[in-house]
């Protein structure tokens, strides 16, 4: 196979996130050993120009509705595709444009245009109209593949250009991510190509997002991870699960991202990694302790404070001088949960959603109207308090902090953390209530319920408890894909820092991530590293500094600042029944030692 050839098929398969699964055929480490060398090369060859006005790297996801325009350019699949890893793109194929000013009509919708040229288009003057003119309206990028000889007739451009002199796959991503910020603009000009974009010209950027590329990357032999596949396969085999989705990152570089297995047993849908799973109990985390962070470091909630001085019902009950701070510790002496559905009676719902019967549970049930209030939160405060400072793992301490949480911001924390996090962040799966955005098809199942719903559930979340609020709870109902995870912790494992944007101070992080109590091994709101090593949680080689948290239906994220690492793992372990053959098989834990054991043995 030619080199260039060959660069562009391995580049090809980057955009998955890693080239060493799909390169079987051959030495993986070689491999990405050569496409490391290339991309020394396209580093050396693209400069970043016009960024006057700091465009790129681009902010303001919240609002951004980008379209990537293509005509010729052979790599626009690959392009597009890395550009989605950071916000939601539109690709559009500007060929079958005879007149671009219909183009431009339609793209009306959007504020951000990323247009992708060859050097054997810049010559024509309607590409240079066409980006002129969007730019009176609109955030305009031109992304120019080709030699430094075509960014002459680009003199009369004012919009930000990325030029990269190779037109390979490799240099698609590469370029992309430079928008993006997950590779950093380092280079000038070393050559005089017009008046304007003379030797010396050319903005340096910073590296603000992950960076999608090979284990080589950090330091890490393809070959050492390939014990994750035999982990993974090892699991659907023994039928732990159905199938899963693994992603690491190592030092802000997403080094590994794949899918094993199916939606279900029956084989009919292979799991992709931008699959959407319900990741339980890591709501905990990645919403209602979120929120409690950023609150927190705003001066809006107060750790010492009680239940009793944030929300009125609890005045007069037993939970009136529960702290926040035992909350997120659970040490408030709280039970675990109370009664779900075998407190439901036949007269609470109905198979069809009405007025009086709002509350969607799954398909073919909804609860009446005002259930929550009239007898799950009494249930809550009559509940008994025990023992105030043993640890005692509760859902109804996030149930409560979601009703602290709400009554600070007198807004619903779906809504709250979509607009503070998941939105700006780029993440494009993560919330709750999945079925109201996506197609079930991309929503992995859990359990066929034949007890309680007498039905799959399929987007509607597993939790009982979280159900029967709506599928918007404080301890479960988040849904997202692995990438948006990774994005949501490297922002943590950053100090709150992602993409150019400060979202939680760096002293909160620190503080609730830490071990906070003598009573067990939490932190506030985060599970944490346990010093019992014969345990081995949540893994044999994890450092004392690793956070994070697991989720019932078999997934987990955890943080490990010693190691720069990210590491998630998302399946389905209770699909169709619930089984403990993931936590028996110990296939978390595993999978994240294999990737300390590569980083150890380096390249």
């Amino acid at each position: 196979m030619k080199r260039t050839k060959l660069y562009n098929t391995l580049a090809a398969l980057l955009i998955g996130g890693t080239l060493l699964q799909t390169a079987c055929a051959q030495n993986p480490h070689a491999i990405n050993a050569t496409v490391l060398m290339e991309q020394a090369q396209i580093a050396k060859s693209t400069v970043l120009l016009n960024n006057e006005q700091q465009v790129i790297p681009l902010q303001n996801l919240d609002v951004a509705k980008v379209a990537s325009v293509h005509f010729s350019y052979a790599y626009a699949t690959q392009f597009d595709s890395i550009l989605n890893k950071y916000v939601k793109v539109q690709a559009i194929n500007g060929n079958p444009y005879s007149n671009l000013n219909v183009l431009s009509d339609d793209l009306k919708l959007y504020n951000t245009i990323i247009v992708s040229l060859t050097d054997a288009e810049t010559g024509n003057p309607q590409f240079i109209d066409f980006i002129n003119s969007n730019q009176k309206l609109k955030n305009v990028i031109v992304v120019l593949f080709g030699k430094g000889k075509a960014l002459g007739p680009l003199d009369g451009v004012n919009s930000p250009i990325v030029w990269s002199e190779k037109q390979t796959a490799l240099s698609a991503s590469y370029s992309a991510q430079v928008v993006f910020g997950g590779i950093a603009a380092t280079q000038k000009l070393s050559s005089n190509f017009s008046n304007k974009y003379a030797k010396g010209t050319g903005f340096t950027t910073v590296k603000t997002r992950l960076q999608y590329t090979v284990p080589e990357d950090a330091g890490i032999n393809s070959n050492s991870l390939t014990a994750i596949d035999d982990i993974a396969a090892e699991a659907i085999r023994e039928r732990a699960t159905p199938g899963c989705v693994v992603m690491v990152a190592k030092d802000g570089k997403v080094i590994f991202n794949k899918a094993y297995g199916y939606h279900t047993y029956d084989k009919s849908m292979p799991d992709k990694i931008t699959d959407i799973f319900d990741l339980a109990s890591m709501t905990k985390v990645s919403a209602t302790t979120m929120e409690a962070m950023k609150l927190t470091g705003e001066g809006k909630m107060n750790l010492d404070s009680t239940l009793g001085y944030y929300i009125a019902k609890a005045k007069n009950t037993n939970k009136a001088k529960v702290t926040i701070k035992s909350l997120l510790l659970h040490e408030a002496g709280l039970i675990p949960d109370i009664a779900t559905f075998t407190k439901v009676k036949p007269a609470d719902h109905m198979a069809d959603s009405s007025a009086a019967f709002p509350t969607r549970v799954n398909d073919g049930y909804y609860l009446r109207k005002n259930y929550w209030n009239d007898v799950m939160y009494p249930d809550m405060f009559n509940s008994p308090l025990r023992t105030p400072g043993k640890y005692v793992y509760s859902d109804l301490s996030m149930l409560f902090m979601k009703e602290v949480e709400e009554n600070i911001t007198q807004t619903p924390i779906n809504v709250y953390v979509q607009k503070q996090f998941y939105t700006p962040l780029g993440m494009q799966t993560a919330g709750y209530l999945p079925l109201y955005r996506f197609n079930r098809d991309q929503i992995i199942p859990t359990e066929d319920d034949r007890t309680d719903r007498h039905a799959l559930l399929h987007g509607d979340v597993h939790d009982p408890t979280a159900a029967l609020l709506g599928g918007v709870a404080g301890h479960a109902g988040l849904f997202a894909s692995a990438n948006d995870v990774a994005i949501l912790y490297q922002m943590v494992l950053n100090g709150g820092t992602y993409g150019g944007t400060q979202y939680l101070k760096p002293e909160i992080v620190k503080e609730f991530t830490a071990k906070y109590s003598d009573n067990s091994r939490r932190g506030l709101g985060f599970d944490r590293w346990d010093p019992n090593v014969s345990l081995g949680y949540p893994s044999k080689l994890a450092s004392p500094e690793t956070y994070g948290h697991t989720g019932y239906t078999g997934t987990c994220i955890w943080v490990d600042p010693k190691s720069g690492l990210v590491y998630i793992f998302l399946s389905n372990r209770v699909h169709p029944k619930v089984s403990d053959k993931l936590s028996q098989l110990k296939i978390r834990g595993r999978i994240q030692d294999a990737v300390y054991e590569a980083i150890a043995k380096g390249l």
